[in-house]
């Protein structure tokens, strides 16, 4: 590859990387499971870019991907997945320290959310980014209308968790 599309690359992460963050919060347990999906979504994403044509908005492109690596992932149990080592593609990319020390609240919230399946954490995780119907549907490749229903089963759902 190209450095202009690695430096490209490394700019859109740097710019978007809180999102794969938010995704590692939801899907992972440990900040050691934190960091080794970070880095799993970094690879994929790095594999997937040269495919990405600019039809929908990189971060939007980006929620797919990252989203996608981290259902397979945690939907195999295994945390083993053939990448290529990042070290090997040539450059680097700095992994911003997420600290959550203040936020009891969304602990449980995301304690909450970690009971529910794999797509409804999705849902919710899109949800909580303030992404509309629309935008969920179109990342999460299900209907308009089962996003809504499937939204409102999981609200119903969380408060029953919440407040038993």
């Amino acid at each position: 590859m190209n450095s202009d599309l690695e430096k490209k690359f490394v700019k859109l992460l740097d710019e978007h990387q809180n999102i794969v963050h938010k995704i590692c919060r939801m899907y992972a347990d440990s900040q050691a499971q934190h960091k080794d999906l970070f880095q799993d979504i970094t690879v994929q994403l790095w594999k997937a870019y040269p495919k990405f044509r600019g039809d929908a908005k990189f971060s939007t492109w980006m929620y797919r991907v990252a989203l996608n690596t981290a259902i397979t992932l945690y939907r195999k149990k295994k945390r083993r997945v053939r990448t290529q080592d990042i070290d090997e593609i040539g450059f680097k990319i700095e992994a911003h320290q997420y600290d959550d020390t203040t936020e009891q609240n969304l602990k449980l919230m995301y304690a909450a959310v970690r009971q529910l399946n794999d797509i409804d954490k999705a849902l919710v995780f899109l949800y909580l980014e303030d992404k509309n119907y629309t935008e969920i549907s179109e990342t999460l490749g299900i209907s308009e209308v089962n996003a809504r229903v499937k939204m409102n089963r999981i609200k119903k759902k969380l408060r029953t968790i919440l407040n038993p």
